[in-house]
């Protein structure tokens, strides 16, 4: 059955502290999985009202984590190369660890040029997608445990030590966001999840073939598939997908979800303040999640 995760408050109007922990602890109350934290660092102004405020995604995920224990905490999704891919892994080691196993890493590659020469990470910008293909690869490789040389085109160590190593070692999710055939790829290839946004059953189920011959080909088993959709009373053209209507209509597109494989949803709701959060997610829960049979 369809597992529900939020999307937490932690970028944007009406980011905060306390909608963060109004959205967490009413996930936690009601059953839900997982939440999940948005990347974003320091984008242009033309970005600026939906970005420009951002509390860091794996430092809002480890408050969280400490204060919900019942949560399993996720990234959705962190722009790879923008950042040091050994001080990630470090980081991310360090959440798994002191969470006791409760991670999901969701990785991107990023869109904003811009945003990318902000963090002095301007010469990655063309070539991010082999950055997070090697970083993947470097993750694995560090938090199994290895001691073996690695060697890439952007990092290359011999003499090193690794520790804590995370939890659940080397079997830290990593899902795959994205839409373009290098993404799909990547997350058959690599990756042990698809989470993509603003993608409905319809899209979902065009890029399904795609993972799953990329998936064969590197002879690794189909990767789960997940996605981030945002809730919306009417559906709004031309800003991509979203679940929306009356309960019933909700429930329709999430079985459709349910019977393309997708197992988890992490769900973006509209309201900024924390009691309206609060509102919605109860709502929704009450009405869809007990439509679908929740």
């Amino acid at each position: 059955m369809i597992k529900f995760g939020l999307a937490l408050r932690n970028t944007g109007p009406g980011s905060s502290a306390e909608a963060i922990e109004a959205g967490a602890e009413t996930a936690e109350r009601l059953g839900w999985e997982t939440v999940w934290t948005t990347d974003h660092v320091l984008v242009p102004r033309s970005a600026g009202a939906e970005y420009g405020r951002a509390f860091e995604a794996i430092v809002t995920l480890a408050w969280v984590g400490a204060r919900h224990p019942g949560l399993r905490l996720a990234t959705s999704v962190i722009v790879v190369p923008q950042r040091n891919a050994v001080l990630l892994a470090k980081e991310l080691a360090t959440l798994d660890a002191l969470s006791e196993g409760r991670l999901i890493v969701g990785v991107g590659v990023g869109w904003n040029e811009t945003e990318f020469a902000n963090v002095g990470a301007a010469d990655r910008f063309h070539r991010r997608g082999a950055y997070l293909d090697e970083t993947i690869r470097l993750w694995r490789h560090l938090w199994s445990g290895a001691s073996e040389p690695f060697a890439g085109d952007f990092h290359s160590f011999s003499d090193f030590v690794f520790g804590p190593l995370p939890a659940q070692r080397g079997l830290v999710p990593i899902v795959v966001g994205g839409s373009s055939p290098a993404a799909l790829r990547r997350a058959g290839a690599l990756g042990d999840g698809y989470h993509p946004t603003r993608t409905g059953p319809e899209l979902m189920a065009q890029r399904i073939p795609a993972i799953r011959a990329a998936a064969e080909a590197a002879g690794r088993p189909m990767p789960r598939l997940s996605a981030r959709v945002a809730v919306k009373a009417e559906r709004v053209e031309g800003g991509g997908y979203s679940l929306s209507g009356d309960p019933q209509a909700m429930a329709r597109d999430i079985r459709a979800f349910e019977g393309l494989g997708v197992d988890h949803l992490a769900l973006v709701f509209d309201a900024t303040e924390p009691a309206q959060l609060v509102a919605a997610i109860e709502r929704f829960d009450s009405e869809v999640v007990r439509a679908v049979g929740g």
